[in-house]
């Protein structure tokens, strides 16, 4: 082989060595310095797992990611206890007199007005009796207790020659509480004994009976007793949540039953459970009822047989509405017969009521006015007080 066949191979080969470095170094430059040829694929650190392939973006449990950075920490939950529901305090019985004196004064009934015709009349003669006697017997005064009060005044004032209305009008008054009677006893028998005392509240419907025995509780509450509230009122939907809503307020618990259910039992499982509970009253609310339907009254009086099988029934407190006059009076004489009502709740006594009521009712039954309620609030009911009635009414007069 001559000198120049061999340099021509090796410039070949040369040739060659250049092509080939040349495309090593284009295929570098198409991959990029962060990738990687095709099978070159990195170990995965120490604690990866592969996910498979259908689990998307999503981890399953043994997964960890090392290169995640820690979820921060959540604070601890405090779990706020729920506020203790703020109890009305209700008002004292000393105030509640007070506003019955402040709201009778206030009012214009029949009665008040022939006290005003009698004690502003320049001079009081057979006319001014006349007029004066015919406003008191439209008052619900009574026929008889009219009379009464019309023959004594007439007879002072012509013993004494009083003639004019000034000095008229402490005669009227002295009279007048007589005729009322003071000294009826008026005390409610809730005063525990072995046993806590039961007292059931009756009536028509209309009355505001329920709404009573709410307010008879606060009355109690304000006087510190323990009360217990039955709701033996099953048949009217409402009346269970009326006096729970009632109880609830003054924290008061409240047994009631079924809607519909025999009254009796519920009445008998709330003694039963104020017994347990040493509770100091039991207060039983029953359904108004018709004083004509006798199957209701029977039912009454078995409500009350019921209840005496655990403890003795102390009051049985009659509510009349005072603006219905003789209706009322034949109503309280039927329940009476039923259940041997102790006392009677005047309700609406304020404004359009006659006033008159008062005497005639306890004439009726033998039975004195405890309590009278004087409108809508919650502290509306109040003690009765023979002098407070009467010193209002001439107020007003």
């Amino acid at each position: 082989m001559d000198a120049t066949t061999l340099w021509v191979i090796i410039g070949v080969i040369g040739l060659a060595i250049i092509a080939i470095v040349g495309f090593l170094a284009v295929g570098r430059r198409r991959t990029g310095a962060g990738e990687r040829p095709p099978g070159t694929e990195p170990t995965p650190p120490r604690g990866w797992e592969q996910p498979a392939e259908d689990a998307g973006d999503e981890r399953s449990a043994t997964q960890v990611d090392i290169r995640a950075a820690p979820p921060e920490a959540e604070p601890p939950q405090v779990e706020v206890p729920p506020e203790a529901p703020v109890l009305e305090r209700p008002e004292a019985p000393e105030s509640r007199l007070v506003r019955l004196r402040r709201r009778l004064a206030g009012s214009n009934s029949p009665l008040t007005r022939g006290l005003l015709l009698l004690i502003t009349r320049d001079r009081i003669d057979e006319d001014t009796w006349e007029e004066f006697e015919e406003t008191l017997i439209t008052s619900d005064l009574g026929v008889a207790p009219t009379t009464e009060l019309v023959e004594s005044l007439r007879d002072k004032l012509r013993v004494e020659g009083i003639s004019e209305p000034g000095k008229a009008r402490e005669i009227l008054r002295t009279e007048l509480i007589k005729l009322v009677d003071p000294t009826m006893d008026r005390s409610l028998n809730a005063d525990r004994g072995d046993q806590p005392a039961v007292v059931m509240v009756v009536g028509v419907n209309g009355t505001g009976k329920t709404t009573t025995v709410g307010k008879l509780a606060r009355v109690l509450v304000a006087e510190d007793k323990d009360v217990l509230l039955g709701a033996a009122d099953t048949f009217r939907a409402a009346a269970a949540d009326q006096l729970e809503t009632w109880g609830t307020r003054v924290g008061v618990p409240t047994i009631r039953g079924v809607e519909g259910a025999d009254p009796a039992s519920v009445a008998f499982e709330a003694v039963k459970a104020g017994i347990e509970l040493e509770v100091d009253v039991v207060l039983i609310d029953t359904a108004g009822r018709l004083h004509t339907k006798v199957g209701l009254m029977d039912e009454l009086g078995k409500v009350k047989r019921v209840i005496e099988r655990q403890a003795p029934v102390g009051e049985v407190l009659l509510v009349l509405d005072a603006t219905t006059g003789q209706n009322g009076l034949t109503q309280a004489r039927i329940f009476a017969e039923v259940v041997d009502v102790t006392g009677i709740v005047l309700t609406k006594l304020d404004g359009s009521a006659k006033g008159g009521i008062v005497v005639q009712v306890q004439r009726e039954l033998g039975v004195p006015v405890k309590l009278v309620g004087l409108g809508e609030g919650a502290d509306d009911l109040a003690p009765f007080d023979a002098e407070v009635f009467v010193d209002a009414l001439l107020e007003a007069a």
